[in-house]
């Protein structure tokens, strides 16, 4: 039995139904996508040369969902100096979250149904239930977004601000597409000031962007991330945000969760569970411990610092290329890592998130 009906969740039941094993999911919301609001968010595309769509077709997630490929976005730097980014391939695909037609989450829901997959709403898991793969959302919270849903006749277009003026260690983002939109912005600490942040984030779209907001509604969400240990704990295979597989940067996580729900049903299809480690280890481990080096620094740096982060990606001839350099495993990030991790309070957070669910098993 899988606990939860997220991207990791439901690509865990549609790996084990492709591979003959019956597949039973649980999920406490009424619908799956029920943390969501209809917003914009991001699959990224930039820590693989490789295209994102193409692997996750490999191992046999369907892209029937809407997904509009980003080539381009205008972003500012702290003083509000814009910078243009372009690559010939896509920084990451644009989707959509929560309950209604082609949003992501009930693109993966039919997909699992399709394949005989049970998913039972409205049902939280009970102590005596022993799921083999839990992939409930946060437990813990990394990061903060609030933001607006919205219509608009703005033009579609990606738009991004680095500053602690308008999302302390974090960023702000404006993102449009066939009339709909998503603004937000995206804080790492003092989160009792969301509401303030994100009142000085619309006004700076509105007056730089002309940001256009029709039928705005109000959304906000967490973020959970810890660093790289075993996701395999009493038993249990952990998956997605439950495992904390979220980039520590900038909080991009569906990509992670999709493929460690692959990975966790490969090893429990297998009859090795504790292969699990080994299996995302190999293929997105690495890129976890870089993150969280990216973050020690990115945190210290402030706007000096996002200065020259935004001015590097535009000096860049692939800003795309530069990414994925940028997130690259070294020796010396391999190293760090710990280190990193322990001083910003990162395995506090673990010890904190790991009590929560050993008591909802």
């Amino acid at each position: 039995m899988i606990s939860g009906a997220g991207p990791a969740g439901l690509a865990a039941a549609i790996t084990l139904a492709r591979a003959g094993v019956p597949a039973v999911v649980r999920e406490v919301r009424r619908d799956v996508g029920g943390r969501f609001h209809g917003d914009y968010q991001g699959i990224e595309n930039w820590t693989t040369r490789g295209d994102v769509l193409e692997e996750l077709a490999a191992i046999g997630i369907e892209p029937r969902f809407e997904c509009a490929p980003f080539r381009e976005g205008l972003f500012f730097d702290p003083s509000g100096r814009e910078f243009d980014l372009r690559s010939p391939d896509p920084f990451f695909y644009l989707v959509r979250r929560g309950c209604g037609p082609e949003t992501l989450d009930s693109a993966l829901k039919q997909q699992a149904l399709a394949c005989g997959v049970q998913i039972r709403l409205g049902e939280r898991t009970g102590s005596s239930d022993h799921p083999e793969i839990v992939s409930h959302g946060p437990r813990a919270c990394a990061a903060v977004a609030a933001g607006y849903v919205f219509d608009t006749d703005m033009r579609d277009g990606v738009f991004g601000v680095l500053s602690d003026e308008l999302a302390p260690k974090g960023y702000s983002y404006l993102l449009v597409h066939g009339g709909l939109g998503t603004v937000a912005s995206c804080i790492f600490t003092d989160f009792h000031g969301q509401k303030r942040y994100l009142d000085r984030t619309v006004g700076f779209f509105e007056k730089r962007a002309g940001l256009k907001m029709r039928n705005p509604r109000l959304f906000g969400g967490t973020s959970q991330v810890f660093p790289p240990g075993s996701a395999f704990r009493g038993g249990v295979l952990l998956a997605g945000e439950a495992a904390g597989f979220q980039d520590a940067l900038w909080g991009f996580g569906i990509r992670y969760a999709l493929l460690s729900g692959h990975l966790a049903a490969r090893a429990l299809s297998g009859g090795h569970p504790g292969e699990y480690d080994r299996l995302w280890k190999k293929r997105f481990g690495g890129l976890l411990r870089t993150s969280f080096v990216n973050r020690f620094f990115y945190a210290r740096m402030g706007h000096p610092g996002y200065r020259w982060l935004v001015r590097a990606l535009h000096r860049a001839p692939d800003p795309r290329e530069w990414l994925c350099r940028f997130y690259a495993p070294r020796v010396w990030k391999k190293l760090l890592s710990p280190l990193a991790a322990r001083a910003d309070g990162w395995s506090r957070r673990l010890e904190t998130a790991s009590t929560v669910q050993n008591r909802a098993r």
